[in-house]
């Protein structure tokens, strides 16, 4: 299971969660976020990382030229596409490694779907599509739960990997991926201490429920 610890704000928490091994972090560079980064401290961020952890840059609505500005500073190759960036805003952005976020609520799967064509036919390769809860006025980041049933019941196999958001927590998670099969999971508030701090033992419980299916310090049942 793909992990993805977001919304890192400082070196300190950077190096804590890094301990624990995920497979990415996020960098925030929204401005109205709560766990806005600056620029020059994510780009402090990335230099001190493990080589195995990949940093991702998370955008809302910035134009090309901040995002290949952002990205060439900070030593990003990667990016999030959080906002309402369409396909062939997209397409322009060749040369990094593309994440889509998609807000779901009650009017379900369509418009993921008619965005997804328009990206293969732009021959935009997306390396995941990250699935968060709507809110209206808010472009990600609530803790609200994304609707897992439709998602295991309507997310298609030739579509981009699903990495499902949205609420989840330690204790949640299992249940999240029994319930969604995700190919990789992305968590902020659910192992943070306050917006844009996060616990180093929640994120220690939250990568290995990922990994294992099981609690940290779980026996291992063997026939």
């Amino acid at each position: 299971m793909w992990v993805k610890i977001c919304g890192i704000t400082n070196i300190r928490c950077a190096k804590a969660v890094c301990r624990h091994r995920p497979d990415a972090i996020g960098l925030n560079f929204y401005a109205k976020s709560k766990r806005c980064v600056p620029v020059a401290t994510a780009r402090d961020i990335v230099s001190q990382l493990p080589f195995p952890v990949t940093p991702i840059g998370l955008f809302v609505n910035h134009s090309q030229a901040q995002i290949r500005e952002i990205t060439s500073f900070c030593g990003l190759r990667w990016i999030q596409l959080h906002g309402d960036e369409t396909p062939e805003f997209a397409a322009g952005l060749t040369g990094l490694s593309i994440i889509r976020a998609f807000r779901i609520g009650p009017a379900g799967l369509g418009e993921v779907a008619r965005q997804l064509e328009e990206y293969a036919r732009r021959k935009v390769r997306l390396q995941g599509c990250l699935i968060d809860a709507h809110v209206p006025g808010s472009y990600g980041g609530t803790g609200q739960q994304a609707p897992w049933e439709m998602l295991a019941a309507g997310w298609q196999p030739h579509w981009p990997p699903l990495i499902l958001a949205g609420g989840l927590t330690p204790d949640n998670l299992s249940a999240a991926m029994a319930a969604v099969a995700p190919w990789g999971v992305d968590v902020a508030s659910g192992v943070e201490s306050s917006p844009g701090r996060q616990d180093s033992a929640a994120v220690g419980r939250f990568v290995t429920m990922a990994r294992t299916g099981r609690p940290a310090g779980s026996p291992i049942w063997h026939p």
